[in-house]
């Protein structure tokens, strides 16, 4: 007995005004009907960013045992197989700042204040609260030193940039593990963290961009560096600028 097939009435679609006669519109590709804002739905979003496209578990183990392969694979040639680069260092800079907030983890090492209304000192305020877009905006400057350093590699300034959003992301997800160790035991771990936390970054990026040299490792450490510093530097003077322009 052959399953009778479900009839629609034909509607017009609400994006593009075209007749639509099934689930979707064919032209635009709109549902017919959106559903129903309810719990199911907000678990069903909380699930899609969890779980990305292959899961962020899965893209943890693989930048963590072949970083500079995987990520080549995701520029050249499969962009499926681990989470978006920019939604998975603002993710993991979210969960480092959570637990930052849970514990005050940073007021015992770091804290800056707006002292006088010092526009230095709001912008690395805000810095402290927003490591996400932090990241990114230190991303731009370590890609650029990186790009000058391996310039004849192939590798163009965002496809760097796409590396370091991984590796700065995996970096936050470093620093929040110690940071939870500090915050449940009460040790001070945060300063292994950097370390730890800089060295994955150096061994990663230098994995990615030519791993069969060790001198590559100690440039990736030098330019890494640089860029961090640079970052820096640009903040201080943005904010010597601002205060200067206010007076």
């Amino acid at each position: 007995m052959t399953k009778p097939t479900m009839l629609y009435k034909a509607i017009n679609c609400r994006n593009c005004n075209m007749a639509v006669s099934g689930n979707f519109c064919s032209d635009c590709g709109r549902p017919r009907q959106v559903t129903r804002i309810d719990w199911h739905y907000i678990v069903h979003e909380i699930m899609h960013v969890l779980h990305f496209e292959k899961g962020i578990l899965h893209t943890i183990r693989e930048l963590l045992l072949k970083p500079g392969t995987s990520i080549q694979t995701f520029i050249t040639t499969d962009r499926s197989r681990l989470v978006k680069p920019v939604l998975f260092i603002v993710v993991t800079s979210l969960i480092y700042t959570t637990i930052d907030h849970l514990f005050h983890i940073e007021q015992g090492y770091v804290n800056y204040t707006a002292i006088n209304h010092s526009a230095v000192s709001v912008i690395f305020a805000w810095v402290q609260s927003h490591y996400g877009y932090a990241n990114i905006i230190q991303g731009i400057f370590i890609a650029f030193w990186l790009k000058l350093a391996y310039r004849r590699h192939g590798y163009n300034f965002f496809e760097i940039l796409i590396l370091l959003c991984f590796v700065m992301g995996m970096g936050m997800l470093i620093l929040s593990v110690f940071a939870l160790i500090e915050g449940l035991t009460g040790i001070r771990t945060m300063g292994i963290s950097v370390v730890v936390g800089l060295c994955y970054s150096c061994w990663a990026i230098g994995n990615f961009l030519d791993k069969r040299s060790v001198i590559s490792y100690f440039k990736v450490v030098t330019f890494y560096l640089l860029g961090m510093l640079t970052c820096i530097i640009s903040m201080v003077m943005v904010g010597v600028l601002i205060d200067l322009i206010k007076r």
